[in-house]
Order: C-alpha cells, then structure tokens, then sequence
C-alpha cells in the first residue's frame, strides 16, 4: 500500500513497531509481501469493540461515584479493611481506556499511512485480559449492586446531549481512515458492507435527539426551586458523622434536616449510630476488645460514652475533604463522643433545624420498647412536634396517637387505594422518574430523595422538581445557584441541526479530499509499476 503524502516513512516504521512491536521499515515489509489480511482485520474489529466497552465503563465508574461511599461501606463490613476504593476503580479504569485507546489511535494512524495492521501476540493477549476485566467489572455490578443500572440511566439525562455530540463528533473523525480504506481495497462486497453500516450508524445518531429527554430541557421561568439539603448523618465529609460536630457543620451548611439514625442502649437510652457494630465509627476495639463484636445496643450507656467517635475519621479519611480540615476542626473531631438522642434534640431545638430518623434494628426483639424510649425522649425535650420527622415503620399508628404533631415520613410510593394521603416521602433517587417526581410535586407532596452527592444528579433532581435531598455534600450543593445546565428546547434544537450538519459537510469533505489523493498517486505507482517491469525484464536477459 502507497503511504499517504505527509506520512513520513520514519513516523510510518515507528508506528509500526508500537503496533506489530516489529522494527522493520516499510519498504522491508513490502518486499515480504505482508499485507491486512481478513484475520488482522478482525482484530482491528476486537480492538475497536473493547475501546467501544471500556469507555462504557469508564462512563459507569464516573457515574456510581456518587454512590461509592456505600460499597467502602460494605467491604469494611465484610473484611474490616477501609479503603477509599474509588480511587483504585478510576486508577484501573484509567490504564484500561489509556491503552485500548493508544493502540486504536496507532491502528488509525497506520491505515492512514497504507501499513498493514499486524497487532503482536502481546497486544492481542492484553485486549483480552482488558475484555475481560471490564466484562467482570459489569457482572460483579449487575449482581451485587444491580440499582446502578438505575443510575446509569438516570445519569443519560443529565449527560445525553452532550454524550450525542461527542459521538457524533467521533464517528465523524471515523470517516477518515474508512475513506482511506474503502478507496485502497479491492474487495467490493467488504466496502459496501463497511459503507453501508457507517451511513447506518449516522443516520441513527443524526436522529437519536429525537429519543434523548431530559427535565433540564425547559424554559428558564419553568425552573422549580432549589430542592431543599438534609444531611446525611449530618455533614460527614466535614466532620465524624452522626456526631453533634457532623450537626453543627451540617447547619453552617444551610441544612435544613438532620437525618440520622438512632439506637437504644441497654439500659434504655436512645443513641445516634447507624452500623449495628460499633467497630467502623468508635474505638471500641481498643476499649472492650472482648465485646467488639456485640451490637451496638448490647452496651449501656455508661460504656458507650467511654467511646471515642471522631478520631477513626481522621486516621481512616472516609473522604477526602477531611485532609483539607483546619487545626482546629481536627482536634474538635478528636474529641467527638456518641451523642444522645436528648443531646440532638436540645441542640436542634436552639437552631430551629428539623430532625428525621430512622430506629434501629427493626428486627429486634424490643423494638417497642425502643419505640416508647425514643418518644418519651422527644417528649421530655420539649422541641416542636413538627421539627420531627417519623421515618420508622415499625408501631406508626401508635406514634400517631402518642404524638400526634409528629410529621409522617413514608419509605415507600403511595397507593391506588391510599387510605391516608401521604404528605412526605423518603425514597432511593433511583426509585422515582422525573414524570413522577412532577406528579407527585402537582399534588402537593414533599419528596425526599437520597443519597445525592454529585452536581451533576442535583441538577437533574432540580429540574425535575424534587422538594429535597439527602447528602453527604452539603458543603457542595449549598453553593450551587443554578443548575449545571439549562437549555431552551428551541436552543436544544438548533444545537442538534448545527451538529449534524457540520458532520455531514466533513463526513463529505473527507471522503472527497482522500478521493482526490488517492488520484493523485495513481499515475505515480503506474509509472513505479512499468520502470520495476522493466528492469526485471532487464535482469532476466
């Protein structure tokens, strides 16, 4: 194959031996009469594939970040080992999209230049290690945290106009080596098929807007207001979560409900902690070695306060936010002890801050005991009934009757035949569509959603209507004025049409300028083809 003007053979022979790892000069690969063969086109096809699957999952891994914190969570539990595996996911995924796509980028570069596209044995074996780790990676997701399918989708609105364009833009830069390679092959039935599928695919992306929907397409006096903040354990990137420390940072955030989690010590005393364990946030493993491994409501209230609850957040960093705390902030959460359910509501009761709980376990075998020490405790506070939101499910009618001003959270979507009409509910963000989330917005009940972390899910969560929802990044979402974006559907469209016309005008062009090049050298192999006849012809007389 003739090279293309300006592809130098040195840059030819060093792209070459990248790929095929051969050190061999064009013109020496010529005489050896090596050319793409149908197996070499295969794998170019694999190559292309597992880039294909790898920035598939590389846009996954970006997505369940916003949920990460849970599985640090779940393997703690499981192996006692904490580890930000976030960071190890985006490293591996990385290297995974680094390398498949340096090998496409050389496989480009070397139809470009006429090369034969000769992928080594070790290449070929890393592609497949690639595949299948990545393959191992959805499966293991699919399985053990199957509601990210979820968020994937619920990620496509936030992200597809512009995850449109960029594909278009790709499969337009595409069009330059399949004109190098449709006008260099002499199998018509191959460049037809190629042909084909290519103008197929384009049609598809030119037309897929008209599939692509998102609440944050809309008019700028159609924008609901900002969803309220509930802290998730209060504002635990900033100080060791379901700590008086975790509530006050929580309303330097403008936060307008502290969720926690309450559990009753053995000697009746209701307490915040979220783990039924309490070996990840207290020290106890140092102090009573021997009962680590008890629940948390195994010990009195004597023994929790000998805790300590917020050095394990600086030595185990479950965010990094917590390497930027000041000296001050540090030592503060040294000292953070586990708080009382009547501590919280004292403090809450002076910042005006609402409070929403759950009651842990709900399997236990006192949990109505448990029920009945946890009113008596927001009883004798004396806060305001309303500033107290029910979650628990457990004994509701009799908390209705006790404390009637108690507002009712519900965990759940409401019924066909809704005997009592819910005002509040506490749901996954990745249980409610936009269009229900509307809905339910019409008829006047508050819908919380949790846990929402990233800017990007905020803004989708706004433009749907959401009342409020449950974070862990207070600090984040509190200076958000506005959502990441908001485009008018007439903007929207215009975008659309610019895009693909400006596609189909390269897309064009690039066919039409690698016609005329390969005109160009036309003439030139057939005077090279007669001069090499002759003096063959020489040599043998």
């Amino acid at each position: 194959m003739a090279e293309l003007p300006g592809c130098c053979r040195p840059c030819a022979t060093c792209l070459l031996c990248l790929y095929s790892c051969q050190w061999i000069s064009a013109k020496k690969e010529k005489r050896k009469g090596l050319r793409t063969t149908k197996c070499d086109c295969s794998w170019f096809l694999f190559l292309f594939c597992v880039f294909l699957f790898t920035l598939v999952w590389l846009y996954f891994a970006i997505v369940i970040l916003n949920d990460f914190h849970n599985f640090n969570e779940f393997i703690f539990k499981q192996r006692k080992l904490w580890l930000d595996w976030s960071l190890v996911l985006l490293v591996a995924t990385a290297v995974l999209i680094t390398y498949s796509a340096v090998l496409l980028v050389l496989a480009l570069s070397l139809q470009l230049c006429g090369e034969p596209l000769k992928l080594h044995w070790v290449h070929k074996s890393l592609l497949i290690v690639t595949a299948l780790v990545v393959a191992a990676a959805f499966t293991g997701l699919g399985i053990k945290w199957a509601e990210e399918w979820r968020s994937a989708r619920i990620s496509l609105q936030a992200t597809g106009p512009f995850l449109h364009i960029g594909i278009v833009g790709g499969m337009t830069f595409l069009a330059w080596p399949l004109a190098s390679f449709i006008y260099r092959s002499r199998n018509t039935g191959l460049k037809v098929f190629l042909l084909l599928v290519y103008c197929a695919v384009m049609i598809a992306l030119y037309l897929a807007p008209l599939m692509i929907t998102s609440p944050c397409i809309m008019e700028e006096n159609q924008l609901p207001p900002k969803p309220a903040l509930v802290g998730h354990r209060g504002a635990p990137m900033l100080a060791p979560e379901n700590t008086l420390m975790s509530l006050h940072k929580a309303m330097d955030c403008d936060v307008q409900v502290f969720e926690t989690d309450v559990m009753v010590s053995a000697d009746g005393v209701p307490f915040l902690m979220h783990d039924e364990k309490l070996t990840r946030t207290t020290n106890v493993q140092a102090v009573f070695p021997e009962r680590a491994s008890l629940n948390s409501t195994a010990f009195n209230w004597t023994d929790l306060q000998q805790l300590d609850a917020g050095s394990w957040f600086l030595e185990r960093r479950p965010f990094s936010t917590v390497k930027s705390l000041s000296a001050g902030d540090r030592k503060q959460a040294s000292k953070q002890k586990i708080p009382s359910l009547e501590q919280v509501l004292e403090a809450a009761k002076q910042s005006n801050i609402s409070i929403m709980f759950d009651l842990r376990p709900e399997n236990h075998t006192d949990y109505q005991s448990f029920v009945n020490a946890t009113l008596d405790a927001i009883l004798q506070s004396g806060i305001p009934l309303q500033q107290i939101l029910w979650l628990p499910d457990g004994f509701r009618e009799q908390v209705k009757q006790q404390v009637p001003g108690v507002q009712q959270v519900y965990g759940r979507k409401r019924l066909q035949n809704e005997k009592e009409p819910l005002l509040h509910v506490n749901l996954p963000y990745q249980d409610m569509s936009s269009e229900e989330i509307r809905q339910y917005r019409q008829d006047n009940i508050s819908v919380n959603l949790y846990v929402v972390n990233q800017p990007w899910l905020f803004s989708v969560l706004w433009c749907a209507g959401v009342s409020s929802v449950t974070t862990n990044a207070c600090q984040v979402l509190k200076e958000m004025k506005h959502p990441i974006w908001l485009l008018p559907s007439s903007t929207y469209l215009m975008i659309w049409i610019v895009a693909d016309c400006v596609s189909f005008l390269m897309i064009f062009w690039a066919f039409l300028l690698v016609k005329k090049c390969s005109k160009r050298r036309q003439p030139a192999e057939s005077e090279t083809d007669v001069l090499l006849t002759k003096i063959n012809s020489l040599m043998q007389e």
